[in-house]
Formats: C-alpha cells, sequence, structure tokens
C-alpha cells in the first residue's frame, strides 16, 4: 500500500497503490507523515500512480497532511493521479488546492525553501 523513498535531497516520495481508504490506511499514511515533520522533513509528494480507488476518509487525510506539513514549514504535492481519483479530487475541488503534477519526478521540481542543484 505504501512504500517511501527519498527521490532528490530532503523531498520524500510516498508511493501509494490499489484502494486507498479509511482505517489502516489514511492511520499509515498520517503515522509517516508525522515521522517524517518530526524529522524536519517537510517536503512529501504523494505518487497516486498505482491508486484505483480512494475514499472520503482518504481525501480527509490528504487534507490533513497538506494542512500539517503547510503548518511546518513544509509542502505536499499529488503525482500521477488518474482515473476515479482524479475525478474524485477534481469533485471536491482538492485540485484547486493543492499541486497535482504527472508524475513524482516533475512534482520534485522547484519545491519552495530547497536550494535547487
Amino acid at each position: 500500500m505504501l512504500s517511501q523513498k527519498e527521490i532528490k535531497p530532503g523531498i520524500w516520495v510516498f508511493e501509494l497503490s490499489g484502494r486507498v481508504q479509511m482505517g489502516p490506511d489514511c492511520k499509515r499514511v498520517d503515522q509517516e507523515v508525522e515521522s517524517h515533520i518530526a524529522k524536519n522533513e517537510t517536503r512529501i509528494i504523494l505518487d497516486m500512480a498505482g491508486v484505483d480507488h480512494i475514499d472520503s476518509a482518504f481525501v480527509g487525510q490528504i487534507v490533513k497532511s497538506f494542512s500539517r506539513l503547510t503548518k511546518s514549514g513544509g509542502s505536499l504535492r499529488l503525482a500521477a493521479v488518474k482515473g476515479m481519483v482524479e475525478g474524485v479530487l477534481n469533485m471536491t475541488q482538492l485540485n484547486r488546492i493543492i499541486q497535482i503534477y504527472p508524475t513524482a519526478l516533475a512534482a520534485s521540481e522547484n519545491f519552495p525553501g530547497l536550494k535547487q542543484s
């Protein structure tokens, strides 16, 4: 469901897959975001390439993660959103609040507050 890697110094990608929904999925993302904030790693990309379904609880988790990261001086970006997931983000208008990129690599470009190499 979730794997993570540092795509560039200070930028972490959480790769999600399958059905992402209330319960263990939301809790895991919440715990990982909090863990990264505690280490001052506040630039996170949720790579949704492998996700085919999200529920309203996960939409709430995205908003919660976005809010916490922003308050910590960081940022949350979404990547590779498609199909049903894209429809839900458009319907809830999250696509107007959180930046969405075609790939995690594209999302990793020009994060505010980072020295670019």
